[in-house]
């Protein structure tokens, strides 16, 4: 099966909180505040990997988490940060954000790597807190929370050559013979269901890689048959090889049929130049292969008459392919990246209010953090949570939906009774 689009989730680790802690330690005194940082959250990468040819994997496995980071710990030390995880896929995957719809990456070489979700930042301990003014900080900072996102993958192939043909015509035993591709092969129709890969070796060590495009058929810009779905993995080759079944009544027609389902599909792909490859020379007369190698060099094609389960002529044409090949251009798609700035967006400030019997409640990732970190008993450290929460205008937009003093709030696990002086009074009761 060959999967060549393909919806994933991936989300980076949290960031740890830090810590509030005392050093305590025989013979020193006043030993101040120790609670170390959290650790990073890891992050996510994609990167491209040369020996993968589908995106059949991500059929079975779809959803990526990397670790979070662990929370600050006493002495000052820092928590572990959360392993990364590197998501390999095919060289020619180009990335998109599912919702936005915008290109983030086009990964195009064997271990070319984007960054698609950053893991968030440690919170930092009440160590990091100390100044002339407070000695004994007694809070510290939640992590950042990790990136979570949907994206799409879309598969272009990567290569040099491409073998065009109706199905039936020979490419899979074409590419098995001149490389060391191993496709599966038969006599019926739509053998191949797969872009078969292979590499043709150069006498400079070097190598070509060619694929045949399976399931061309009139109709296939429209979508009939597997040809819309793989007419697009033709637009990065730099050269077609247009194989022609000679035992066919009329291989001109069924050229022109695929000539004119390149011309409706557009883009570039008929600015590609075409070699015209006459196949199975060994089950036709003289007359027909010297007629219609004629009829194609009438029409300014280069022209080689073959048979693929014979060998015959191919020696000349994998010369002229590799000598043609080094004169092409690799193309340059117009293909738009754009700055990925939701990668690193750890901005979960947002929040919503609603009103439960007479309790109104406060939801929101970056208040509820703030909530979990707090120190409930200490009044340095609520008196500080109070100063964030009216900053972010908490407090302003209560107001806004009627709170009045003594009305009770509640978020994550605080419960407190509002008194509206001027620096906003929280009278904690749980």
């Amino acid at each position: 099966m060959f999967i060549d689009r393909v919806k994933i989730k991936v989300t980076s680790g949290a960031g740890g909180n830090g810590m509030v802690a005392w050093r305590r330690e025989k013979f020193v005194a006043k030993g101040g505040p120790a609670g170390g940082d959290g650790g990073k959250g890891g992050d996510v990468f994609l990167i491209a990997d040369s020996s993968l040819t589908t995106l059949l994997d991500f059929k079975y496995k779809s959803i990526f988490s990397a670790d979070n980071g662990e929370n600050g710990r006493i002495k000052k030390q820092h928590g572990k940060s959360g392993e990364d995880v590197f998501i390999k896929v095919p060289c020619g995957t180009i990335v998109k954000d599912f919702h936005s719809g915008k290109i983030i990456g086009d990964l195009t070489e064997e271990g070319q790597k984007i960054l698609v979700a950053s893991g968030g930042r440690g919170g930092r301990g009440n160590a990091r807190f100390v100044s002339s003014i407070k000695k004994a900080p007694q809070f510290c900072e939640p992590g950042e929370p990790g990136i979570e996102r949907e994206l799409e993958f879309e598969l272009k192939l990567i290569a040099d050559i491409g073998l065009l043909g109706f199905p039936n015509v020979g490419k899979s035993t074409l590419i098995s013979v001149i490389s060391a591709a191993k496709p599966k092969i038969a006599d019926y129709p739509f053998t191949t269901l797969v872009p078969n890969l292979g590499v043709i070796k150069k006498p400079d060590g070097g190598g070509v890689v060619i694929a045949d495009i399976p399931g061309l058929i009139e109709g296939a810009s429209e979508g009939v048959g597997l040809g819309h779905e793989f007419l697009r993995h033709v637009e990065r080759n730099r050269l077609l090889l247009h194989l022609l079944d000679l035992t066919e009544d009329d291989p001109e027609k069924n050229f022109e049929i695929i000539n004119d389902e390149l011309k409706k599909y557009g883009g570039r792909l008929v600015d590609i130049p075409q070699i015209v490859v006459l196949n199975k020379i060994d089950s036709v007369l003289p007359e027909k292969i010297d007629n219609t190698k004629a009829l194609f060099e009438k029409k300014g094609f280069e022209v080689f008459a073959i048979s693929a389960v014979t060998g015959q002529g191919l020696k000349e044409l994998v010369g002229y392919m590799l000598e043609k090949i080094d004169k092409i251009p690799i193309p340059e798609l117009d293909i738009k990246i754009e700055e990925d700035y939701d990668a690193y967006d750890h901005d979960d400030s947002g929040f919503v209010i609603y009103k439960e019997k007479k309790v109104f409640v406060v939801e929101g990732g970056k208040v509820e953090r703030l909530v979990g970190v707090t120190d409930l008993r200490n009044t340095d450290a609520i008196f500080r949570l109070q100063n964030i929460l009216k900053a972010m205008g908490v407090f302003k937009a209560l107001k806004e939906i009627g709170l009045k003093d003594g009305d009770v709030i509640r978020i994550g696990r605080l419960e407190f009774t509002y008194y509206d002086d001027e620096a906003g009074e929280i009278d904690n009761e749980g």
